[in-house]
Order: C-alpha cells, then structure tokens, then sequence
C-alpha cells in the first residue's frame, strides 16, 4: 500500500477495509467510528483465550473452549425450524456442532465429512452429548484460530469475529511514522513509538494497563496535540497588527475611586494585564477566570472604558437578557454622563431597535450590551474595539476563532466565566487563550454559611426562613425538577411552590426552565424589586444574577448535585454586605461520595479548591461546563490521573516556542488527532 508512510491512511474510509460494506459501515457511524483512526480507540474490554485446544473428554460445559475435530456425519431435518447438526468427534469422545438458520450447501463447505477442522464456541450439552451450537469460529488452519480474540463494546449487528477482523487488518498496516517527538520525551515512555504503543494497546494482556510507557505515550500525544492546536492558534491572532489603544489612566483612577469599595490586588493585577493587551499592537485573546462573586464584572467594565476613552466601541455579551440589563445598569451607574450606553433587547421595539442599529453603524454608542443578537449580522458597528463575553463556557476553540476574526483586526476580544475549573483543564480548554485568575473574594464578601439538614427537619429550616423575611431578607428555594417523577425520589419546583404558599401566602414565585422568557424576566425583576420573598426555582438561576437582598439559598437534594454546580448556587446569595446563609438538604441515605461532597462544601468557598475536589470524585467528564466546552472528549488522557502528562506537555510547548522550532514534523499528530479544521495551513 503506497499510502501507507503517511496518515492519510488511516483517515480514509471505513470502506477502504476489506469485509466493511456499507451496512457494516453505517453500524460503526452509530458509534461514531467515521475513519481508520476511530477504530484504534474502541479498545478491547475483555478477551477470550483461544489458543488451547483440549480433547472431547476434558470439555467444560458453559465455557467457551477450542477443539480439533472431524465430521463424521450429516443431519439435515426436513422440518424447517429444527437445526442442521453435524455430528463430529475425535480420539476421545463425541460432540454435536448445530447450525440454526444455515444451508445444508454451508454446514457441508465448512465442515467437510473426514477432514480435521478446528472450531471454537460455548460448549453446552444435550441428551447426554456435548454440542456447540453456531461456533464463532470454524477453520482448517488451527493457527487462525487457537490465538487470543479481543471482545470489544461491540454496535449491535457486528460479530466479535468480524471487529476482531477489521482491527487486525488496520493493526497490521499501520504507518511507520518518523518520529515527531524530541529524545527527552521520547526517553520518558522508553522510546515507544507511536506506532508499537497502538499495537501494544490492542494486545489483550495490555487492557487496562494505564501505566505502562505505551499507554502514557499516547496519552500525552493526545494532550499535546491539543497544546500544538492552541498554540498555532495563539501564534495566528498574535500575528494580527491592531491600533494599539491609548489608556488614560487618570480616567480609569477618577472611576476606580468613585466606587464604594476597594479593588483586590487579583482585580488589580487582571486590569492591568488586559490594559497591557489593549495597549499592544497584537490582538487581544484573554479569558477573565473568577470565582463566584470575586468582581470580574468590575474589571471588564474599567476595560471597556478604556477602550471608549481611546475611542472605540465596545459590545457586552451576556447569556440573558436580566443578566446583560443588571451590567447596563451599573455601566449606568459608573461611567461618567458623556458616554453613550444602550441595551439591545427582546423586549426593545422595533423602532427602537432600528435608531439603535443606526446609531452604532454612525459611532453614536459608545457601549451596548444585550445576548448573543447583538452580533447578528444585521448589527453593524463603526469602530468596535472590545468584545466581552460573560458567561460564555459553552464557546468552544472554533466558536472562539470565529468571534475574533468576526471583530476585525482591531478588535479585542476578553471572555469571562464564573466557573473555576481545575489548571490541567484550564490549560486544555481555554489553551488558545491568554489567561487572568481572579481567586480574591472582596473584603467586604462575607463567608457564606453552608448548613446541611435532614429533610424530616424541614419545620426547623421554616422557622429560620420567616425569621429572615423579618428581617427583611430573601430566600432561593432549589429543587432539582419541575414536576414530580415517579422513578426519581427528588422534591420538584412546583410541589414545593405550592406546599410553601401555604406557608408564606403570598410570598413565594416559582421559576422553571419551562417558564416563558417574558414571564421569566418578570418573575426575576419582581423578585429583585422585593416584591416576593421566595423565590422557588430549578437550577437556572445559576448564571452571574445578582439579588443583593437574597442572603439564604436552601438547595433541596444536595447530594443529586456535584460540587462545582452546589458552589455556582450557593454563590447566588451572599453578594450583598449581610450574613449569608446556605441549607443544603438531603435524605438519610447519603452515598459515601455524597457525604464528602456536603462536607468539602462546608469547609470551604474557595471555588478553585472546590472543582479540585469535584474531578476527583465525579471524573473531568461531569465538571459543570464540561460538555459544553467545545473541548473534545479526550479517548485515553486523564486531567486527574495524567496531570503530570500535562504539565510535561506544557513544558515541551513552551520550548517549542522560545526556540522557534518548525512544526511542520507534528503535521501527522495534528491531522490525526482531527483538529485540522483550525489548522489546515500547515506545509
């Protein structure tokens, strides 16, 4: 095969094997296996040992065992529904092979009368006689059959016989790529090439070895491919020549100090590093990372006015439409009255609407904030300089890119999110982007108080809760559903919204995720005006909502939420100077992992720590904002047990950029880790 030297081959198609036809084809798309490629990383989860052949007489029933044999005689049944048996036996004793569903011409080709054939199977027995019935695999030649068989996750309507055929065959004509790492790291898996560890990985005393060089190589080439993406995409926007912007720092200063309270030196330090991005020739490409409540909005806001004093425009983007009008109005509150603020929303007129599309094409607006439709195409600004995305996880690498090519060459671009996310994931996420770490909570943020209660106790939480509306304060109520569910045990929304307005007439909303957007909006706008008490909720009132008066969170079920989604609650209250208080409320029949789960979160605020302890237990997979990353699911790495691959990766990349060094040798790694949708460029 000339193909074979390079990569090319092996993201051909799946019909470029031979025995996968079209109905085999479209089996393996169900299980997402479109190339070559994705069929090396459906491993085998167990294996059958065929390789010893024993004699009639030692045969165990229920096993699945390999025999030598020969036919001695044929019965054929007229009667359709009653199987072909092929009556066989060898020095030692007689056994049955029967045939459901299978012509009289096959049974006869593959088990010739007289000849020695060796078949393997499930042994059972029947009147006294032992008997194979539909033997997996049936052969003159015993070396293609006494050898060890992977089993595999197999899609249904594929054999093990023929998986095991399609991967030998792709085994065998693996590339013999040159070699693209350097010696130092090729000296920590031993020297493995890439192309033994695959065999080595497919071999059945291998499954899994999670240690062994083989295993680790892989990993890290898969980690590191991602490295090698998000650096060339790092190298492509830096590469892009802006107009730096000119900040005035006594205008920053007046505003800093109109303020009600202080900066923390990580809010200080982030500023400073985004001004220096703004005041650059290269294109701004930077995540704002912070804790619930750590004042990341503060920041993007003194950012955004140093880009309009520089002259330039700037667009807010934020998840919801209460979210982006809670930013407008503190852009209201603290930007001086000569700049020019609008928000875009859904609730806006069209007349409305169409002065303010006029007014950004003519660089009347300063700022305007809204959701994602003010960067529909029909949004045109003059002279946008910064684009800011709050809460905006779900991005992923392409997504991203996109967002910056769409801003123009001398558009910044900073993101921001409220979901700590542990730095092996971090590194691996957000790896195409410059980073800031606002961990500091502001001095005046008092510790919320985490409680947990036995729900059987639920009139002592009660009593708490009308002590704290005299005192003038709110209550969330969280509950994991919006209506009953009779296969789960979980409170819903609207259960206890009613079995609470008995208890507090007139005093409790409910929001779901079934809520209209117009009435959602409503709910959340009476419940910031003080208008209810109560407001019970599903989990969406998760994102950034700021409700200063709301100091008490009770989260129904506790141990149904992982770690990082209870810390994203509990940060919904406490964002006010007051005592802040969070009752988590559980069944007695608590798992181990849900015990240590409440118990982390009582010991700590620290959302960073926390998503530590949450990939521990729950795997990297369940991290909230995970799956909606855009990040692919790595096949071997780990976050958690290959954070040394990752550290190792990032250490590698940093050479390979001091040095300069020519990356077209990691062309094949590249490709064939299917990220050449963004780097397609490379000689």
């Amino acid at each position: 095969m000339n193909n074979k030297t390079n990569y090319e081959y092996l993201l051909s198609d799946l019909s470029s094997l031979k025995g996968v036809g079209e109905k085999t084809k479209s089996l393996l798309k169900k299980k997402n296996i479109n190339n070559l490629f994705d069929l090396l990383w459906k491993l085998p989860k167990s294996y059958t040992d065929r390789s010893l052949s024993v004699k009639i007489k030692d045969l165990k029933i229920g096993e699945t065992q390999t025999v030598t044999i020969v036919p001695q005689k044929y019965n054929f049944p007229r009667v359709r529904k009653l199987p072909n048996r092929v009556l066989c036996n060898d020095e030692t004793g007689e056994i049955d092979c029967v045939f459901f569903n299978s012509y009289e011409g096959y049974v006869k080709k593959i088990l010739p009368l007289g000849k020695e054939i060796t078949v393997s199977g499930k042994i059972g027995h029947f009147r006294n006689k032992y008997q194979i019935t539909n033997p997996k695999y049936i052969s003159e030649d015993s070396a293609l059959i006494k050898k060890t068989h992977n089993k595999y996750s197999l899609t249904e309507g594929i054999t093990e016989k023929i998986y095991n055929k399609i991967i030998n065959q792709i085994i065998e004509n693996l590339p013999d790529f040159k070699e693209w790492h350097s010696e130092y790291i090729l000296s920590k898996f031993q020297n493995i090439s890439w192309n033994n560890s695959i065999k080595e990985l497919h071999r059945a005393e291998n499954i899994g070895n999670f240690k062994s060089n083989f295993y680790q190589r892989l990993a890290f080439d898969e980690i590191f491919s991602t490295f090698l993406v998000n650096s060339e995409i790092r190298k492509k926007i830096r590469k892009i020549k802006k107009r730096s912007k000119i900040i005035n720092l006594n205008k920053q200063k007046s505003i800093i100090n109109k303020l009600d309270f202080s900066l923390t030196k990580d809010q200080i330090k982030s500023l400073n590093e985004i001004n220096k991005d703004l005041s650059s020739s290269n294109k701004m490409f930077r995540l704002l990372q912070g804790d619930v409540g750590s004042g990341k909005t503060i920041v993007s806001l003194l950012a955004s006015i140093n880009t309009i004093n520089s002259g330039f425009q700037v667009a807010f983007m934020a998840p919801t439409e209460i979210l982006a009008r809670q930013h407008f109005t503190l852009a209201k509150k603290i930007f001086p009255t000569n700049i020019n603020i609008e928000l875009i929303s859904g609730k806006s007129e069209y007349k409305v609407k169409k002065i303010i599309l006029r007014k950004l094409e003519n660089n009347q607006i300063n700022i305007i904030f809204g959701t994602h439709a003010i960067f529909q195409k029909k949004v045109i600004f003059k002279k946008l300089g910064l684009i800011i995305i709050d809460e905006q996880h779900k991005f992923g690498v392409n997504q991203r890119k996109r967002l910056s090519d769409k801003g123009g060459p001398n558009c910044d671009v900073l993101l921001m999110t409220a979901t700590p996310i542990p730095r092996t994931l971090t590194m691996t996420i957000y790896g195409d982007m410059d980073v800031s770490i606002i961990r500091e909570k502001p001095k005046r943020r008092k510790p919320i108080k985490t409680y947990s209660k036995l729900e059987v106790k639920i009139e002592d939480v009660l009593k708490f809760i009308k002590k704290e509306i005299k005192l003038g304060n709110q209550i969330f109520w969280v509950c994991p559903l919006i209506e009953e569910s009779k296969k789960l045990d979980h409170s819903s929304a609207v259960k206890k919204f009613e079995y609470l307005k008995q208890k507090f007439p007139n005093e409790v909303c409910l929001l779901h995720g079934k809520t209209d957007i117009t009435e959602k909006n409503e709910i959340l706008n009476n419940f910031l005006k003080n208008k209810f008490k109560i407001l019970v909720s599903t989990t969406i009132i998760e994102v950034g909502i700021d409700f200063p008066n709301a100091n008490v969170i009770v989260i129904e079920n506790a141990n149904k939420f992982g770690l990082s989604q209870l810390h994203q609650l509990r940060g919904r209250v406490g964002r006010g100077d007051k005592d802040s208080t969070c009752i988590l409320l559980f069944k007695s029949n608590l798992s181990e992992n849900a015990k240590k789960r409440i118990k982390i979160l009582k010991e700590t605020n620290d959302g960073f720590l926390i998503s530590e302890e949450d990939m521990k237990l729950r795997g990297f997979g369940d991290i909230l904002g995970f799956k909606q990353s855009g990040i692919k699911n790595f096949k071997l790495a780990d976050p958690i047990h290959n954070s040394d691959l990752f550290l190792l990766a990032e250490k590698e990349m940093r050479r390979i950029e001091n040095s300069n060094e020519d990356i077209r040798k990691f062309k094949p790694l590249i490709k064939l880790y299917d990220r050449a949708d963004i780097i397609n460029d490379i000689a």
